[in-house]
């Protein structure tokens, strides 16, 4: 049949008469219109009823695969243009392998990327919709720019960006049913082409049939590929990265001598994913992994291991990483916090290594029994030269391997400033691997107390938590100010905070000193720690180390389970009242300090079932107290459903993390409270860190001090003061230990704890090549 194409007519805006340009392999129906600049691709399909008119707004694209079905209209105004994917300009732009269905608008300026699809009666107006989108029935997008790769459910009206971009990511299920779109119209167009020639009619059943088995081929990847790798190829390619894979057997893997598989020369997803499973079925006993390739700044962005020798499961989960960079076995995954690299390395010291590789760390491992676990006296595994993320972890996994008896801690070292920046204990003698609840700081006295039996404060301060005596240390050490200020419940809900009064001191036992005198004078209120950057005059930090209801330790009395983890007992801990765990927490910290956007979103069983969140409303601030009371009012609000944080980049305009906080029926629980008496200080009053009267022998964590000083070569000496002068830090300086023998210093510290006079006494631990102290631990307190 004859296809209705005429030229534009003649216009105030247009003279040319141009005529439609359409490709022999396209087919037209004759009951369409298709008027003016009109480019039609190869194996297009335009459905009957169409009405595709450059008469006002010109030139349209449209391109090679693309169906247009019945009923569309495509216009555009005058004004207006959208750049194609040529760099030219065009009133409308439809690109390959898009499905335009039934009744669908799209109105210039308007661009479709490659592989879209638009559903039945949806309109695109003024509007981008990126690669790889699917937009569902009567769906309205307006004066926005949909990122690649976007899920809009039916129904949805997107007319501001920041709707654009909380958009979910598509799935595989939805891949498929464009997929069959696809091929179900590809199969009508060459039957339309041959419907007059009998002898073709056999060979347009073939495809039909083809059609079906490369639709359902793609829904079954997930039999073979995990839904987590399927949902990074997709990321991937939306970012326009080129992918490769590589194979190593069981000898290769250990010394990390990849060798390359066929190379990967497609963009599309199922080509790349066929791509990928001949690697896995050629190879099926080695190792495989997948390499993500930034083609611009040639270098690798991305190596996850797909595939380890005999684990050939696949992973039906939907669920999709916010962050693309994790990595996913081929064996099925119980969730976010299951191993994912064989058993022996936890999903926490993964995450780990990844923040100091990013940081350009160096990392090491480190073994003891418990022997030497409990004098500090740790062994090295070898040194790990390189900095490629499956390198070390391979590396760690031999020496958890090696030593399955043993402890083994991760160690993180800053090679400029020669020095460790953070220990975290990763295995544990009979007990399952996990990460320890208390990983070293990156201060520089980030090696004392990391040994798992505790974590001294530079006062020993009782009623601060164990994150909170950290963070100060973090903070002195990177040189910012710190402040504190508290607020009663009707201000903490209104933001309003009042201030204890500044810190004017950079010395630790000063700065834990006012802290407690703030959580002391305000019982029963919130108290924050402030972290303050002087040169650029803003705040860095907040953290909330006390919440109403919350049980404290005075200073000097035992602390037993008040510091081991449990949320109950602890002040500051890291899960909330409405229970947001740990991850949530550093993630919402992580996400402030970086300078993006977070949002919050719900979701019903039904609604979670088909990506379909909603938002819970903007949250405008950017200080940390107010985000979380945002996020705990979302999730008292909307109990018994999903929840999730959404991090967004306000500059890419794109989300860079959706993590689920909630779901229907769990319990919150946070990561301390999970591991809760791992790596907590002793619960017997006379074993912990407060030292009541000058005794005869000293704490153990005192005796742990001392060690690890002497191990380092640090030279110790002895201050004292008494109940004024510990109020002002105004301390005495007593003897300095010129023993080197831990005997002879434990006997000199006794001595001192001993002299009635002194109420505090505290040990120094000095560098003596840096000239400057590095310990400061309070061994004596007064009797209360």
């Amino acid at each position: 049949m004859v296809a209705r194409s005429s030229a534009a007519p003649p216009t105030p805006w247009s003279k040319s008469l141009t005529t439609p340009r359409i490709d022999k392999t396209a087919y037209v129906h004759s009951f369409s219109n298709i008027i003016g600049d009109v480019r039609i691709g190869a194996n297009v399909l335009i459905a009957p009823g169409t009405s595709i008119r450059a008469d006002e707004g010109s030139p349209f694209y449209i391109g090679k695969g693309t169906n247009v079905q019945d009923g569309v209209v495509v216009h555009g105004l005058e004004r207006g243009r959208v750049i194609g994917d040529d760099n030219n300009s065009y009133s409308v732009w439809i690109g390959d392998n898009a499905s335009i269905t039934h009744m669908a608008l799209i109105h210039g300026p308007a661009y479709v990327g490659n592989d879209c699809f638009i559903g039945f009666r949806s309109t695109v107006f003024n509007a981008r919709v990126g690669q790889g989108s699917i937009v569902m029935m009567h769906a309205l997008i307006q004066d926005v720019e949909i990122p690649p790769g976007k899920y809009v459910a039916s129904g949805s009206i997107i007319t501001s960006q920041q709707q654009a971009d909380r958009l979910p990511e598509v799935q595989a299920d939805d891949i498929k049913f464009a997929t069959h779109v696809l091929g179900i119209n590809d199969a009508l167009r060459s039957g339309y082409h041959c419907a007059d020639n009998v002898s073709c009619i056999a060979s347009v059943r073939d495809q039909m049939t083809r059609a079906y088995e490369s639709s359902e081929s793609i829904n079954s990847t997930g039999a073979h590929l995990s839904a987590d790798v399927v949902q990074q190829v997709r990321q991937l390619l939306a970012q326009n990265l080129r992918i490769g894979t590589e194979h190593a057997d069981a000898r290769r893997f250990q010394s990390a001598s990849w060798t390359s598989c066929e190379p990967i020369q497609a963009t599309r997803e199922s080509e790349v994913l066929a791509a990928l499973e001949a690697c896995l079925d050629e190879h099926s006993q080695e190792y495989v992994r997948l390499i993500g390739i930034d083609p611009t700044a040639k270098r690798r962005v991305v190596e996850t291991i797909i595939q380890r020798p005999n684990t050939r499961t696949g992973d039906q989960t939907r669920s999709a990483p916010a962050n693309y960079t994790k990595n996913a076995d081929r064996a099925t995954a119980t969730g976010p916090s299951s191993p994912l690299h064989g058993n022996n390395v936890s999903h926490s010291a993964i995450a780990q290594v990844r923040q100091w590789l990013t940081q350009g760390y160096q990392i090491g491992a480190e073994h003891a029994d418990k022997r030497r676990f409990q004098t500090s006296s740790w062994q090295s595994c070898g040194a790990i030269e390189s900095k490629r993320e499956a390198d070390v972890i391979a590396a760690v996994e031999r020496c958890t391997s090696e030593h399955s008896s043993d402890y083994v801690r991760l160690v993180g070292i800053d090679p400029q400033a020669k020095r460790r920046v953070g220990e975290l204990i990763i295995q544990r003698p009979g007990a399952p691997f996990t990460a320890s609840a208390q990983p070293a700081t990156s201060s520089s006295v980030a090696g004392y107390g990391a040994t798992g039996n505790g974590y001294s404060s530079a006062s020993a301060g009782a009623s601060l938590s164990q994150e909170a005596i950290a963070q100060v240390r973090q903070l002195l050490a990177q040189g910012h100010q710190i402040g504190v200020e508290h607020a009663d419940k009707r201000r903490f809900q209104t933001s309003s905070w009042q201030s204890c009064g500044a810190i004017e001191s950079k010395r630790e036992a000063d700065v834990i000193a006012a802290l407690e005198r703030c959580i002391a004078d305000h019982q029963g209120e919130y108290v924050r720690l402030i972290g303050v950057d002087s040169q650029a005059k803003r705040r860095i930090a907040e953290l909330i180390i006390q919440r109403p209801g919350t049980a404290t330790t005075a200073p000097g009395q035992p602390s037993g389970a008040a510091r081991s983890g449990s949320t109950g007992g602890q002040v500051g801990s890291v899960a909330t009242t409405n229970g947001l765990g740990s991850e949530a927490i550093a993630q919402v910290r992580q996400l402030l300090a970086q300078g993006h956007q977070i949002g919050v979103e719900h979701a019903d069983k039904r609604r979670f079932q088909t990506s379909s969140w909603q938002s819970c409303g903007a949250i405008e601030s950017k200080r940390e107290a107010d985000v979380i009371a945002a996020l705990e009012r979302c999730i008292a609000d909307h109990q018994g459903e999903y929840v999730r944080l959404i991090g967004v980049d306000s500059q890419a305009k794109r989300r860079i993390v959706e993590l689920i906080i909630q779901r229907p029926g769990a319990t919150p629980v946070s990561h301390a409270s999970a591991e809760s008496g791992t790596n907590s200080r002793s619960t017997n009053p006379g074993s912990s860190h407060s030292y009541a009267s000058a005794a005869t022998s000293l704490s153990q964590e005192a005796v742990e001090q001392v060690r690890k000083a002497l191990a380092q070569g640090y030279q110790l000496s002895i201050e004292y003061a008494d109940e004024r002068r510990f109020k002002t830090s105004s301390w005495q300086t007593g003897s300095v230990i010129q023993a080197k023998r831990e005997a002879e210093v434990l006997a000199a510290l006794e001595t001192a704890v001993a002299e009635p006079s002194r109420a505090y006494v505290r040990l120094v631990g000095t560098d003596p090549h840096a000239k400057r102290r590095v310990l400061e631990a309070t061994i004596k307190r007064p009797a209360k």
